[in-house]
């Protein structure tokens, strides 16, 4: 195996964690960029309606111009259409607030137009907020892409922990799935010659050991900010080992594979991502031999989805989602390229995992 391959790594140049810190984003993006005179921000209407004030007040208070951008749609096409827009208007920060779609949004646009990008988030719900992958609609291929790392991410966890709390539990489900997605990277390594980055891996793998820890706290009322932080900083390292790795290698194998195959058969109609990579790990740790209970359990008692009926499929749309993971990135070699099973064996897999309860 070579050891001299060569891969760039992008990570974010600052990251700013804390309570009520929204108001004074304005200072916290002058120091990333002491020139910037105009930015564009992407979020979604309501979260316009709740933070707008804090935000513009703190802008106005620097004399940095800005330029709302609603959210209408998480596209390619509307990525299109925003970049076009914004292309002549002299703006040289974009900022993505919001959740993983706005986010996303705003990486690539920033991407397209040479411009930095910093990153907002107002829940904790996939690890966007800090990765290089977006993930949006309208593409043939049902897979994230590399855009724009973030120059600087701005975590108010007072926002985040008033978020409603579906959205951090899937966030926990895109962190427990670094289990089987380190599991096939090393799989890569081992029969498809494939890089493989030890610490990268290292760093995803201790934030799905995080979660299955603090799954036994997260109803603790006295110790909600808490975790909640810890949910955070796990998801912002899991984007951060993306970076070192140069790939979504170290956070996505098989668990996302499935999960892409499930959005594409249902037409996005089968819950949130984190809910269904949660599931789909169960379902991947049962495949690879590992602890497939550890994995359930945590996630029952952070009370993410762990069965077909709450993330809106049935037992059809997971067999055959589980048929068309693999053809969906041909060349990403995971666990599925070392298993041949039919239907009824699928079946009999997901009953004895309680996934048709």
């Amino acid at each position: 195996m070579s050891y001299h391959s060569t891969h760039v790594m992008q990570l974010p140049r600052k990251v700013i964690i804390g309570n009520d810190i929204l108001a004074n984003c304005g200072v916290f993006i002058k120091e990333s960029n002491s020139k910037v005179k105009k930015i564009a921000i992407i979020t979604g209407p309501n979260v316009k309606s709740k933070v707008a004030s804090l935000i513009e007040s703190s802008l106005s208070d620097i004399n940095i111009h800005f330029k709302w951008i609603i959210a209408l749609e998480a596209s390619f096409q509307f990525a299109d259409k925003i970049t076009n827009l914004l292309k002549n208007d002299e703006i040289s920060i974009i900022v993505g607030l919001g959740g993983g779609r706005c986010i996303d949004l705003g990486k690539l646009i920033a991407s397209r137009l040479h411009v930095s990008f910093i990153s907002i988030p107002t829940s904790a719900s996939h690890d966007g907020i800090s990765s290089p992958f977006v993930s949006l609609k309208g593409s043939e291929r049902p897979y994230s892409i590399m855009a724009e790392t973030p120059l600087e991410i701005i975590c108010d966890l007072e926002i985040i922990s008033n978020a409603p709390y579906r959205l951090l539990a899937s966030g926990c489900g895109d962190l427990i799935a670094k289990t089987t997605a380190v599991r096939d990277w090393e799989l890569a390594r081992d029969y498809n010659n494939e890089y493989f980055g030890e610490y990268a891996a290292k760093l995803a793998y201790l934030g799905s050991r995080m979660i299955v820890d603090i799954s036994t706290k997260m109803h603790e009322s006295k110790l909600f900010g808490e975790v909640t932080r810890t949910i955070v900083e796990g998801l912002i390292s899991s984007g951060v080992a993306a970076g070192i790795a140069g790939s979504s290698r170290p956070c996505s194998g098989s668990e996302h594979l499935f999960s892409h195959a499930l959005e594409y058969i249902t037409k996005n109609r089968c819950g949130l991502h984190g809910e269904r990579v949660g599931v789909g790990t169960i379902i991947m740790s049962k495949l690879h031999g590992v602890n497939w209970k550890e994995i359930r359990d945590a996630l029952q008692r952070i009370r993410a989805p762990t069965t077909a009926k709450e993330i809106n499929v049935d037992k059809d749309q997971l067999i055959d989602a589980m048929v068309l993971a693999k053809k969906i990135r041909p060349e990403r070699f995971t666990i599925l390229n070392q298993i041949e099973l039919n239907r009824t064996q699928y079946q009999d897999i997901f009953a004895e995992l309680g996934i048709l309860d």
